[in-house]
């Protein structure tokens, strides 16, 4: 939040209105936004909208795997097939692989659950996909202002909020103005849609606020790092889909591969690990790292070409972790309030579905003259829909495989094969990911093979591929509330699970020479994962939006 002593320094702030703005230029913002000019074309009013996007450009933050359900869609932009949508990879062929370390049990396609079957489904890039929908909304007259974060929620007398502020510019290392200074933005609007994706930092001031998770299951979320390859085209088969459960992870361990075949002999890779995971010496990284040398995944890789690299966090709790919805003055949407369908490992269409319906009561409530209050339409418009229905059946499957691979697969089964998901028991979440670690001494070390440079990669290398930038005179955007804690208790007795957590190696412990430890935070690494604030044991990383930069994301 800005220091009240800036604003009377260099204030006032500069001020745009707006009916709606719309935080984050994803699925679901973009979505959002492009609804609202569809509803103002048809009904003949004026309507204006904005979209926030803390990326240089729409995509440039974006990431997914991604295989891609269009209902959403076909309701959106019905002709999405003939304006240009990137949307050209049917998925042709589905498997499901359970791996040991060098075999490889492939479920045949009459046991599998129809939620892990894709007929109909696209392979896509998630950050050319948002780059079109964003081609959409400028064309209906929507306002989009990349490279501008979000950074501050602003509230009116009454403690409505009534829009954002955007970034200050120019505040130096030491967290000072410096001569370049200038105040972020303050964009009011009669309603704020809040799109940031998992763990959105202004999403959760926001249910801290209005104590939007009163009576609802703790959110609980994963760790999604994906690499794009160019490949033999020998070993390429476009729209070829494979997932997998079982090794690298152990049995106890929540997670799951994806292997997906684009065009042009690209193939997505990637392994999604739970962040409940308990072993302080866990490496989601080098999980992923050793997945790839399996027999059954290397053959697609060997002799291709590793051309880009990210991670995100992603939620998993579903139904059962939902937070209230509505607050004065705003909406979450999409993966800010956690609507992804964890059983078929797709949020896409959720967003754009979510985003659609919260259109649509600020679209009903700006035309009854209402502004800043509760868009209660929206909620209940959601417990109508199909997605509704779809989570409802899937709410149970994060919480049986969390009992572990042997016992939640055949649970799994028997709640969406054999019933279809219509059971008339529900299981809940009961901790936080960051409650999860044991000590490091009640765990086994986990010994890691050195990257070979060809297969397998460092994190550093890998950082380098994701277009990686923040500037070397920002403020660090990583907040340690007491920097005594990283040393005194992650490192003695977590063993320092921060170093291992983090795809970008931006926690690094140093032994000084005069043999006392040092956490060095390297923020200029950071792929705004989310990983930190989500996993550290002790609470006590907080993750705060940066003045500007972060991944430039390729395809992804």
């Amino acid at each position: 939040m800005t220091p009240k002593g800036w604003i009377d320094q260099y204030g006032p702030r500069q001020s745009i209105e707006y009916d709606v703005v719309v935080i984050g230029g994803g699925p679901a913002g973009l979505s959002a936004a492009i609804h609202l000019k569809q509803l103002a074309a048809k009904k003949r009013v004026r309507l204006t909208v904005c979209v926030l996007e803390k990326g240089t450009d729409i995509g440039a933050h974006i990431i997914s795997g991604a295989v891609i359900d269009p209902r959403s869609l076909d309701e959106l932009i019905p002709q999405w097939r003939v304006c240009g949508a990137p949307l050209t990879v049917p998925v042709t062929k589905d498997r499901f692989l359970f791996l040991s370390r060098i075999g490889a049990l492939q479920t045949p396609d009459w046991v599998l659950p129809e939620n892990f079957k894709n007929h109909g489904n696209y392979i896509a890039s998630l950050g050319n996909m948002t780059r079109w929908l964003g081609q959409q909304a400028e064309t209906l007259g929507v306002e989009i202002f990349p490279g501008f974060a979000a950074a501050e929620v602003l509230y009116d007398k009454r403690g409505a909020v009534n829009g954002v502020a955007t970034s200050n510019l120019g505040v130096g290392k030491n967290g000072q103005p410096t001569a370049n200074f200038q105040l972020g933005i303050a964009l009011h609007a009669k309603y704020s849609l809040f799109c940031e994706g998992a763990r959105g930092h202004l999403g959760q001031q926001l249910q801290d606020r209005f104590s939007l998770r009163t009576g609802v299951n703790p959110q609980v979320y994963g760790i999604g790092i994906k690499e794009l390859w160019e490949v033999n085209p020998v070993r390429h088969t476009p729209g070829l889909v494979i997932h997998t459960a079982g090794w690298p992870l152990d049995a106890k361990t929540y997670g799951g591969s994806f292997l997906y075949h684009l065009d042009n002999h690209r193939v997505a890779v990637g392994l999604v690990v739970g962040l409940d995971y308990k072993n302080p010496y866990l490496s989601p990284f080098e999980e992923f790292q050793r997945y790839k040398t399996h027999p059954a995944i290397r053959v697609f890789l060997e002799g291709g070409k590793r051309i880009s690299y990210g991670a995100r966090a992603i939620t998993m709790g579903g139904l059962m972790s939902l937070p209230k919805l509505t607050f004065p003055g705003g909406v979450l949407v999409g993966d800010e309030a956690g609507f992804l369908n964890t059983s078929r490992i797709k949020g896409i269409h959720a967003a754009i579905k979510t985003g659609m319906l919260a259109a649509e009561a600020a679209f009903e409530a700006l035309q009854a003259g209402r502004l800043c209050d509760e868009l209660i339409a929206y909620p209940q418009a959601f417990k109508q829909s199909w997605l509704y229905e779809e989570l409802y059946r899937a709410r149970n499957f994060k919480q049986w495989m969390s009992k572990g691979l042997y016992v939640g697969s055949p649970m799994v089964f028997i709640e969406q094969k054999l019933l279809g998901g219509r059971i008339p028991w529900t299981l809940h979440h009961r901790n936080e990911d960051h409650e999860q670690l044991k000590p490091a001494l009640q765990c086994q070390p986990i010994r890691y093979p050195k990257p070979d440079g060809k297969l397998t990669f460092d994190r550093l290398s890998s950082v380098f591929i994701s277009n990686t930038d923040h500037g070397e005179n920002k403020p660090t955007h990583l907040i340690l509330k007491d920097e005594k804690v990283p040393v005194c208790i992650n490192l003695n007795e977590y063993a320092g699970p921060e170093s291992r957590y983090c795809p970008a190696a931006v926690y690094e412990f140093v032994h000084e020479e005069n043999g006392s430890d040092q956490l060095i935070i390297n923020a200029q690494n950071c792929l705004h994962c989310k990983c930190c604030d989500i996993k550290d044991p002790t609470q006590n990383i907080v993750w705060v939006t940066p003045e500007g930069g972060g991944p430039n994301y390729s395809n992804m």
